[in-house]
């Protein structure tokens, strides 16, 4: 079994009160409603027009949901929930338990499996006093980057399409669900097709390029690095410039490696 990695870029918040699953569920772009005690999925707040502002994990409790999001954006994302709270009977509290990893199993008591994809493990809350978690937080990033799965580094903060940060192949958008914010673009987005970028992993030698740097196919331009290490990165790509065509960033030739959990055919 690998370590348990302390997650400290993610933070928590608890929403509870009688009317916490109505007011989740006209906010978030996962179903709320039949989220049970102990279950874990995966969600995002969009911005009305469809871009990503939040990742979220969901877990239900007994009387109402944990939400575990980007450390650096909790303040922001709390701030957000008051706003839209109005009168709904709810209560929007910080949590002060930890966030933890584990890449390899099989896990303990407590664990929960990732919702995005098996090959990321499991997720823990308020583990940390039931072991060490000396891994470093780098092994995660770098487990993220070689499976090709976005993070907040990739899209920042109402930046990206959420179709764009591949948040629809990671199970965090019900289609199903009826209304959420930025629900309208990202329905159209997925029925109509117009998904014209994608976030990929991309290859090269040495350092990563830094994030913005231009992405180019012979004379034109085709996308953009985001996140990376050493000898690999994510980028958003123009999916029609990527076949046949020479990438570079930054001068240095690129290569695409599409993870095996996406199908472009089907997208």
């Amino acid at each position: 079994m690998s370590e348990p990695i302390l997650l400290t870029d993610r933070a928590l918040i608890a929403v509870t009160g009688s009317d916490w699953r109505a007011f989740l569920q006209g906010l978030v772009s996962q179903d709320v409603e039949t989220l049970q005690a102990g279950e874990l999925r995966y969600g995002a707040l969009l911005s009305p027009q469809g871009r990503v502002l939040f990742d979220l994990f969901l877990l239900g409790m007994d009387d109402g949901c944990l939400i575990d999001s980007p450390a650096d954006g909790r303040d922001a994302l709390m701030l957000r929930l008051k706003m839209y709270r109005l009168r709904a009977k709810v209560e929007i509290t910080l949590d002060g338990r930890s966030v933890a990893a584990l890449l390899e199993g099989p896990p303990g008591e407590g664990w929960l499996a990732d919702p995005r994809l098996p090959a990321l493990g499991w997720r823990g809350y308020g583990l940390a006093a039931s072991g060490p978690l000396d891994a470093p937080l780098d092994t995660y990033e770098a487990h993220r980057l070689a499976l090709g799965v976005t993070g907040p580094a990739d899209w920042g903060s109402d930046r990206l399409y959420a179709l764009e940060a591949d948040l629809d192949l990671l199970h965090a958008i019900d289609f199903h669900k009826g209304c959420f914010i930025g629900q309208e673009t990202a329905s159209r987005m997925k029925r109509r097709g117009q998904i014209k970028s994608r976030t990929l992993p991309v290859l090269f030698d040495g350092p990563a390029p830094p994030p913005g740097t231009e992405v180019r196919a012979g004379e034109h331009r085709a996308g953009e690095v985001l996140s990376g290490m050493d000898g690999r990165a994510l980028a958003l790509l123009r999916l029609d410039r990527i076949e046949g065509g020479d990438l570079t960033a930054d001068g240095r030739p690129l290569r695409v490696e599409t993870p095996a959990w996406m199908d472009l055919a089907a997208v």
